[in-house]
């Protein structure tokens, strides 16, 4: 990886008329927008379907894209859309904040007039789409068309005979359902139809794109539905325990995701192929992919179902260097960025440092004056990949109004930050300057932003994953003063 820059937003966050980004023209314009400042990556957050909270970290599959992506003015110019058939519908007023709500409520139904007219035209390519991606795609269709058939409850809950996938009830549920299961899946050829379009269109303007891969998946997904061998779970397919991280500067009591733990004396026996399949399936979608939670593959916190928080769980040794060895020798040298924050032991250092992989360096945790911090630029190598923030921390701004006085003191005092320069430029100078080979601001930094465009508060539910840029703020001059920090940095 050469010497390089880029930014983080997520699809979610372009300007758009519909109330959510998507992969129409928007998209295309952020990718001029990258390349007129100079950058050579955008980073993502994952981009699978999203359920309760609107998290992308808790997705409905582990294969599948979010169908909220899919750009309609695109589909109109295919001819699968009239503009009359969603231009007066209601998909949220506020251009600086996603209602999931309404998106759900009413973008859905217009796809499926889309499915209705797109299904015969396009028979060929999604039956080759189907053969391509055989692994995931049926058991993904199913899932949903279940998910809506029983009132879009976990599959918990639903009747005994299909929640433990009895022969019989499959055979019944994918003959009753069969148009429904058809409609997902010609969703899921829309979305990577469009997708496939517009990340070679990056490519070609030599943006990579950086993918973002939870390690666990959400309980409520075809991933723990469809194998649940390979997960933590009793008799009723209950987890036992679940995932989470203890307490930190985050929260006192500790993360509780509820993700279902990974039974990694099975996934070891079979080679690990359900990971390798997984990984496999991001290289398709993208050009990096940073693995979220990285530390968790050599100890991870378990805590137990019943819990209310994750105050109680324990570590517990993850599978190590064996999953790496395996991923090398089934898919070679893949580009991954290790998401090393967090309670960092020296087997975890000695697992990033065994695998080649970049780890992170977030600069907003270096101030801290109680103790010397290894996220202060003059301690960093150069393979790391250094950020202003992530999609987990405040806006610099909003860190420089929420902050202890002491670390902004000493922030001030160590970056040279200035109000004629402005706070929030002087963190990305700190991170553009550095050794770093790869160099990553959220959006909202480049653009001056306070905490009301927090991406996420860590641990807690609803508010979460809203804020979009406007159109009007990625201008010529915003541009060219990113392009020029970018070459002043040699990035």
């Amino acid at each position: 990886m050469e010497r390089s820059s880029g930014i983080l937003m997520h699809i979610t966050s372009l300007p758009s008329p519909y109330g959510i980004g998507t992969f129409g023209k928007e998209a295309y314009r952020f990718v001029d927008f990258l390349e007129k400042s100079g950058q050579k990556y955008w980073q993502l957050l994952p981009i699978g379907s999203t359920g309760y909270g609107d998290s992308p970290y808790q997705s409905f599959s582990n294969f599948a894209g979010n169908p909220y992506f899919i750009d309609l003015d695109l589909l109109v110019k295919e001819g699968l859309l009239e503009k009359s058939d969603f231009d007066q519908l209601d998909f949220g007023s506020d251009p600086e904040k996603v209602d999931y709500e309404k998106i759900f409520i009413n973008k859905l139904p217009v796809l499926k007039v889309a499915y209705h007219k797109g299904r015969e035209k396009h028979q060929g390519d999604i039956e080759k789409f189907k053969e391509e991606n055989t692994l995931w795609l049926e058991d993904y269709g199913l899932y949903m068309a279940l998910k809506f058939e029983f009132g879009l409850i976990s599959w918990q809950e639903w009747p005994e005979a299909i929640k433990l996938r009895k022969e019989n009830a499959m055979n019944y549920y994918k003959e009753k359902l069969k148009e429904e299961i058809e409609y997902w899946i010609f969703l899921q050829f829309l979305f990577f139809t469009q997708w496939k379009e517009l990340k070679q269109y990056a490519n070609e303007k030599n943006i990579k794109i950086i993918g973002d891969i939870p390690i666990y998946v959400a309980e409520d997904s075809v991933d723990t539905w469809g194998n649940s061998e390979i997960f933590l779970l009793d008799e009723n397919k209950r987890p036992i325990q679940v995932a989470g991280c203890p307490p930190d500067a985050f929260s006192k009591t500790g993360q509780l995701w509820g993700n279902p733990i990974y039974r990694w004396d099975l996934l070891e026996s079979t080679g690990f192929d359900w990971w390798i399949e997984r990984i496999e399936g991001c290289i398709k979608l993208y050009d990096m992919i940073r693995i979220d939670h990285f530390r968790g593959l050599e100890s991870y916190w378990a805590v137990p179902y019943e819990e209310e928080t994750a105050v109680n769980g324990k570590w517990i040794k993850g599978p190590g260097m064996k999953l790496f060895d395996a991923l090398k020798e089934k898919l070679g040298d893949v580009n991954i960025i290790a998401e090393d924050l967090g309670y960092l032991t020296p087997e975890v250092i000695d697992l990033r440092e065994n695998t080649g992989y970049s780890g992170m360096k977030v600069l907003q945790f270096a101030f801290d004056t109680r103790e010397e911090s290894d996220y202060l630029p003059h301690n960093y190598d150069k393979n790391c990949v250094v950020y202003t923030g992530t999609h987990d921390n405040d806006t610099v701004n909003g860190w420089l109004l929420n902050e202890k006085k002491s670390d902004v003191d000493f922030a001030v005092k160590y970056l040279k930050l200035t109000e004629e320069e402005g706070y929030n430029w002087g963190f990305i100078r700190g991170a553009w300057s550095s050794v770093g080979k790869l160099a990553i601001a959220q959006m909202q930094d480049f653009l001056s932003l306070g905490s009301e465009a927090r991406m996420n508060i860590p641990s807690t539910i609803g508010g979460n994953w809203l804020w979009r840029v406007k159109r009007e703020d990625l201008t010529e001059a915003l541009a060219k003063k990113i392009y020029t920090i970018t070459k002043l940095y040699g990035r």
